[in-house]
């Protein structure tokens, strides 16, 4: 009877063990998966969005001093330790994306960006510049503070500037240092605000391979990735705060045993 016991024990053990590990692997419900019609039809581009910082750069290799109006720079205070001194060093003019998605460009006044991919920006602008040249200028736009953020169950919490401008779930994770045994992969939220300021909360299953097809699996920028804790987490978590606590009061407790036995002798 005892050993039939251990053995149902044991099985049951097992058992919770593959359960628990089913639930580790991302993208594990299928082992092949097509994505080529996909990616033909649907390239991922980021689009400009209210307070994304650009920077805007006109050249024209034919008409070089034609472009310079449109190129302002900032002088940047560098610091020398040495001697104290202080010198400046030129950079590119950032421009703020209002609430209302324009820009204030040098000559060509208000230009509305809000909505637009990094390709029609400069499309938009290049059409607006070409009365003022001879030849057809060369326009390149880039977002300056594209930039997600990964918190909860991950190795390296923090928020991340991407250069390129695409990031996916999966390699934001990996920027975060990827989740821990404690994250809940089928249930990670996503927090996105969209150029109106409205919020929403999107729940991921990253067990299930259908995630590289769903709109959310490239981020967008100012987005929170959150990886959710077991409750495995969750439990180890209240005993760790609740043993702080206990030898908290018992130490409180010893030293004022302590101070009355010194008073009372």
């Amino acid at each position: 009877m005892k050993k039939r016991s251990i053995i149902i024990l044991l099985a049951t053990a097992m058992l919770a063990s593959c359960q628990s590990y089913k639930k580790v692997p991302y993208l594990q419900d299928n082992p092949v998966i097509s994505t080529e019609h996909h990616e033909t039809t649907s390239l991922y581009d980021a689009r400009i969005m209210p307070k994304d910082l650009l920077t805007i750069v006109v050249s024209c290799p034919e008409e070089p001093e034609l472009a310079e109006p449109f190129n302002l720079t900032v002088s940047t205070p560098v610091s020398n330790t040495g001697n104290k001194s202080l010198t400046s060093q030129p950079a590119l003019q950032q421009y703020l994306v209002d609430n209302q998605g324009n820009i204030d460009f040098p000559v060509l006044g208000t230009i509305h960006l809000g909505g637009l991919t990094k390709g029609e920006a400069e499309q938009l602008v290049k059409d607006k510049l070409a009365p003022q040249f001879h030849r057809a200028p060369i326009v390149t736009v880039r977002m300056v503070n594209y930039k997600i953020s990964v918190i909860g169950e991950v190795a390296s919490p923090g928020t991340f500037t991407i250069s390129n401008e695409k990031v996916n779930l999966f390699e934001a994770l990996a920027m975060a240092g990827d989740m821990t045994i404690y994250g809940i992969r089928d249930n990670v939220k996503l927090i996105r605000e969209d150029n109106a300021g409205k919020r929403e909360i999107i729940t991921l299953n990253l067990n299930d391979t259908d995630i590289l097809q769903s709109p959310y699996y490239y981020l967008q920028q100012n987005d929170i990735v959150y990886v959710t804790p077991n409750k495995t987490k969750a439990k180890t978590s209240n005993i760790s705060t609740s043993t702080t606590i206990w030898f908290s009061v018992v130490g409180s407790l010893v030293s004022l045993a302590s101070l009355i036995i010194a008073i009372t002798k």
